[in-house]
C-alpha cells in the first residue's frame, strides 16, 4: 500500500477490523515503529475528530506530528499545469507538495468538496496532486468524494456491537439546513459492499447517491419501510447528486426519532445537529454509538499509519 486514498486500498476488511480491535487492547505496542518519523497533517477544512484522533494515533506509534490549517494559513495553490500565475494563486502544488515532503515522512490531507462542479470535485485535485508530486505516502483525511478513515472506524464499531450473523444495516438521509458533501455516505456504502450484511439506503426522491457507488444496493424512498427490523441505522445528510450540491428537500419528517429507531443502534459520524438530523432522545440513549465511532477514529487512523510505516 503506497497511499491510503480510499477503501480500495483494503484487500480484506475483516482482517483489518480484527487488527484494529487488537490495537485497542495495547495502543502503544508499536511505539517504536514510528520513532524518528514525522506525520504532517494539512487541513484545507475544519476538523475536530479527524485532527485529534489522527494526532493521537501517531503518538501511539511514536511519531512526531506537525499540523497546518492550510486553508487559512497557506498560500492559495494552483493545480493546473502551464498556467500563467498572474492572478490570486501564489504557489503551485508541484513545489508545495515536494517542499512539505522534505519536512515529513507521511502527509495527511483533508480537502472537502466545493459542491459547485461535480467533475472538479470528482477529480480530487488536492488529494491526487499531493499523491502525484510529494513522493511520500498520502493519507485521505476526507476528500471531495470519500472518507475512508471514517468508514473503517464505522466497520470497527459495527463489528464490536453486532450480535447477528448477517445484520440489517440502513443508511438514512436526514434533513440539514445547508448542503453537505457525499464523502461519508459514499465511503460507508463502499464499506458495506465489503461486508456480509443486509444493506439498504433510504432517502427522499432526488437524493439518490452516485449510481456508480450505489450500484447493486437497494434504495428505498420510504424511510419507515427501510428501517423495519434494522440492527444499525447510520444517519447522514447529503446534498443532491443529480442537482449537484443543491438542497432540494428539507423534510423534517426524515429526522430520526426513538420511535423510528426501534431496537436498532444509532450511528453518525459527528458533528450532528440535534433535533434536526436526530432527536435528543436518540443521542442520549444507550442505543447511540456515536461516541464509540469517534473513539474508533483513533484506531482506524493508527492501523493505516502502522501499515504505511511498515513500508517506509
Amino acid at each position: 500500500m503506497k497511499h491510503f486514498l480510499s477503501l480500495q486500498e483494503i484487500q480484506s476488511l475483516p482482517s483489518w477490523v480484527s487488527e484494529a480491535v487488537e490495537l485497542k487492547k495495547d495502543p502503544y505496542r508499536d511505539h517504536a515503529l514510528g520513532r524518528g518519523k514525522v506525520l504532517c497533517l494539512l487541513f484545507f477544512n475544519n476538523s475536530l475528530r479527524t485532527r485529534l484522533s489522527t494526532q493521537k494515533a501517531a503518538l501511539h506509534l511514536g511519531m512526531e506530528v506537525m499540523v497546518m490549517n492550510f486553508g487559512s494559513e497557506g498560500w492559495l495553490l494552483e493545480y493546473e499545469d502551464g498556467t500563467i500565475m498572474d492572478q490570486g494563486k501564489a504557489e503551485h502544488v508541484r513545489e508545495a507538495a515536494q517542499v512539505i515532503a522534505q519536512y515529513c515522512d507521511i502527509v495527511g490531507i483533508r480537502a472537502f468538496a466545493g459542491l459547485k462542479d461535480r467533475k472538479t470535485d470528482e477529480a480530487e485535485q488536492t488529494l491526487t496532486a499531493f499523491a502525484r508530486y510529494a513522493g511520500i505516502p498520502v493519507v485521505n483525511l476526507e476528500s471531495s468524494v470519500g472518507h475512508p478513515l471514517q468508514a473503517l472506524a464505522d466497520a470497527i464499531t459495527i463489528a464490536e456491537h453486532n450480535t447477528r450473523k448477517r445484520p440489517k444495516i440502513v443508511l438514512s438521509w436526514a434533513p440539514h439546513p445547508r448542503p453537505l458533501p457525499h464523502a461519508v455516505a459514499n465511503s460507508f456504502v463502499e464499506m458495506m459492499k465489503k461486508q456480509d450484511v443486509e444493506f439498504v439506503i433510504t432517502n427522499p426522491e432526488g437524493y439518490d447517491l452516485n449510481p456508480e457507488i450505489r450500484q447493486g444496493i437497494t434504495v428505498e424512498h420510504d424511510q419507515a419501510k427501510a428501517m423495519e427490523g434494522a440492527d444499525f441505522v447510520y444517519t447522514k445528510n447529503w446534498s443532491s447528486f443529480t442537482d449537484y450540491g443543491q438542497v432540494i428537500n428539507q423534510d423534517k419528517n426524515w429526522m430520526v426519532t426513538m420511535e423510528k429507531l426501534g431496537k436498532a443502534r444509532f450511528m453518525h459520524c459527528l458533528p450532528v445537529r440535534r433535533n434536526v438530523v436526530v432527536e435528543d432522545a436518540v443521542l442520549n440513549s444507550p442505543q447511540s454509538l456515536v461516541l464509540a465511532q469517534a473513539n474508533n477514529r483513533t484506531y482506524s487512523a493508527q492501523l493505516v499509519l502502522k501499515k504505511l510505516l511498515q513500508q517506509l
